[in-house]
């Protein structure tokens, strides 16, 4: 789905010997570009919407199926493993396989993991079915992100980029919603049979519909860099979510998460290496000359911390507004709802003003609005009115959604075309562990100062801790410049 070209130091990009060039996206869209586009939109929205619906419903299946707290954790630790460690091997699945075959993948498993899911007779099969659900979820993003950059003329590219925050943050916020609102009517199978109508009809349509975008290489799959994305992104990932699990407020975190640390940090610097080495010799599973361009290393930096404030939020607002103010799961989930709408709608709207004006005013105004919002819930206490948190939880959802479209965008625009599925694996393999990491260090700041001073005091060091962090953001939004495509990221103009 790449061909290998090289930005040459007029910023063009120039034909490798021995390799097909690539054409260069057209200035209009065509009405089949906007079609597939549509169709995978619709999709990554599905999945991603899944990932966060179980969240609300582990009280309830723990009862259900007769399981206690850390065995029901795995539905979801299950899934942000599995996560992990497929969505490096994207790239080579991305130029390995034709559009069609790799939705047709993706789709297929997910609507499969759904059915199984619905008809689950106990854990174990549940367990089966998110994992399986999660293989889907995976390929999707990289997906729609690859199939963008090949597809949208680069004044475009902020507009549409705006659009899949939609499927990245509304979902996630609709998650919680959703849950509640089936838990309160229905049983937690509801869950699965409300999404399968939805994932069959897109599997259906894209069959329908979707044609081959670019043509597919034939590539080498390293097996020992497969092999160790289990330990590397799983380790690190399982680790951080241990740690941030709160182990009922013990002073420090448990020797298994630490170990699940060391062996995740040991295989990822084995991982980066090997791919260093193949990157000389032969194609490497996830090519990390992405980094070389500046832009690119900046974006996903800033994505990172991005993600960690969302991260943190989305886990530690509705423990808030539960332990601390007693709301129920339906009132929690519509409590955040505004926040999540706000920053899905606004998607759009930033991607067309990015379009216009660059990253950096964007950024510039979202990482302080980020910072503000963050040390305003450092100050909550039992006694903060819930109209004050809804409107704290808007604004930090407006400054996200100003980081996300440009951080995507600018960090994307560029990568040459061979680097496209690459870049696309990268941006989202740092999210997930981003996400995992934010979560982990904030809960786990949470659980030991509750355990010593109250809930509130809890809360109140994990937000100003969060708020810390975000002010890394304020600084490399400061950076960010905007980049006019393949060779204006080394120095970005």
């Amino acid at each position: 789905m790449s061909t290998e070209t090289s930005p040459n130091s007029s910023g063009q990009s120039v034909q490798t010997p021995g390799q097909e060039a690539q054409p260069a996206a057209p200035e209009k869209m065509s009405r089949e570009s906007v079609t597939i586009i549509s169709t995978l939109l619709v999709a990554t929205f599905v999945v991603i919407l899944n990932e966060t619906i179980m969240n609300v419903a582990l009280q309830r299946l723990m009862v259900d199926l007769r399981v206690d707290a850390p065995t029901v954790q795995w539905l979801s630790t299950g899934f942000m493993l599995t996560m992990a460690v497929v969505i490096p091997t994207t790239g080579f699945i991305l130029q390995s396989l034709s559009t069609r075959a790799v939705f047709m993948l993706a789709m297929g498993l997910f609507a499969g993991g759904t059915a199984l899911a619905a008809v689950a007779p106990g854990f174990e099969v549940l367990l089966l079915a998110r994992i399986v659900q999660a293989g889907g979820t995976a390929i999707m993003l990289p997906l729609l992100m690859t199939t963008i950059l090949t597809l949208v003329p680069l004044a475009k590219r902020g507009a549409v980029m705006g659009n899949v925050s939609i499927a990245i943050s509304v979902a996630p916020a609709m998650g919680p919603t959703v849950s509640g609102l089936i838990l309160e009517h229905f049983t937690w199978r509801f869950m699965f049979v409300f999404v399968l109508p939805v994932a069959l009809a897109a599997l259906a349509i894209g069959a329908k519909y979707l044609t081959n975008v670019g043509k597919p290489e034939k590539a080498r799959l390293d097996t020992l860099s497969v092999i160790l994305t289990v330990p590397a992104f799983g380790g690190l990932v399982y680790g951080l979510s241990q740690i941030g699990g709160g182990h009922g407020g013990q002073a420090g975190p448990s020797a298994g998460a630490i170990a699940a640390l060391v062996v995740g940090v040991a295989a990822l610097t084995v991982f980066v290496l090997r791919q260093v080495r193949l990157q000389k010799a032969a194609a490497p599973l996830l090519d990390l000359r992405a980094f070389k361009l500046r832009m690119f290393t900046v974006s996903v930096l800033l994505m990172v911390v991005a993600m960690m404030a969302l991260f943190g939020g989305v886990i530690l607002l509705p423990l808030y507004l539960q332990e601390v103010r007693g709301l129920g799961s339906l009132e929690t989930g519509l409590a955040l709802l505004p926040g999540g709408l706000a920053m899905g709608l606004l998607g759009p709207v930033i991607g067309r003003a990015f379009d216009k004006v660059g990253p950096l005013p964007l950024t510039i105004t979202g990482s302080i609005l980020m910072v503000l919002a963050l040390w305003q819930f450092s100050m909550l206490d039992a006694g903060t009115p819930v109209w004050w948190i809804v409107t704290l939880h808007v604004g930090l959802s407006f400054g996200l959604a100003l980081l996300f479209t440009p951080a995507f965008t600018t960090g994307l625009n560029p990568l040459p075309p061979h680097l496209y599925s690459h870049g696309s694996a990268i941006m989202s393999t740092t999210q997930q562990v981003a996400g995992a990491a934010g979560t982990a260090l904030l809960v786990s700041i949470f659980a030991v100062v509750s355990a010593a001073s109250g809930l509130v005091a809890g809360m109140s060091a994990a937000f100003l801790t969060a708020t810390v962090i975000a002010l890394a953001a304020v600084v490399l939004s400061a950076m960010m410049r905007k980049t006019e495509g393949p060779g204006a990221g080394h120095g970005g103009h």
